[in-house]
């Protein structure tokens, strides 16, 4: 039984939190509890879905339907994750400083919530990766 298609996403995105939380802990000079979520390098979003779209053109090829599809849903993703996002922490750094000068109390909100484009490139990269390991080492 070919259960790849199910392990390829949940692999890719173990990869990429272990590699942010990796990085993280290095840049920080300690465990980095505290920045696990959204944002930083690499971008399991892009992980998750280049994997699976990498694993369908692997398994498949480019021309199979499911792949334009999976490709279709990646880029969506990725999008997000470079803009939607990006403006999101933004708006939420503007009402943080609107709350500090206001002397409101009241939690602040996350600020680093999109990525880069060399945090989605990462990402991609993470995945498309993790989806040749999981396609070449079940073939074994």
């Amino acid at each position: 039984m070919d259960y790849s298609y199910a392990l390829t996403p949940f692999l890719a995105w173990l990869v990429a939190g272990g590699l942010k939380f990796a990085i993280n802990s290095v840049k920080a000079g300690k465990p980095a509890f505290g920045l696990i979520g959204y944002g930083g390098l690499p971008s399991n979003h892009s992980a998750i879905v280049s994997s699976i779209a990498a694993l369908i053109a692997f398994k498949e090829g480019i021309e199979h339907p499911a792949f334009g599809a999976a490709a279709a849903l990646a880029f969506i993703v990725v999008l997000d994750a470079s803009s939607l996002r990006r403006q999101i922490g933004r708006q939420a750094d503007a009402i943080n400083q609107l709350a500090e000068s206001q002397g409101m109390s009241i939690p602040q909100l996350r600020e680093r919530m999109g990525h880069t484009l060399i945090e989605i490139i990462a990402g991609i990269v993470t995945g498309i990766l993790t989806a040749a390991g999981v396609h070449w080492g079940m073939q074994i």
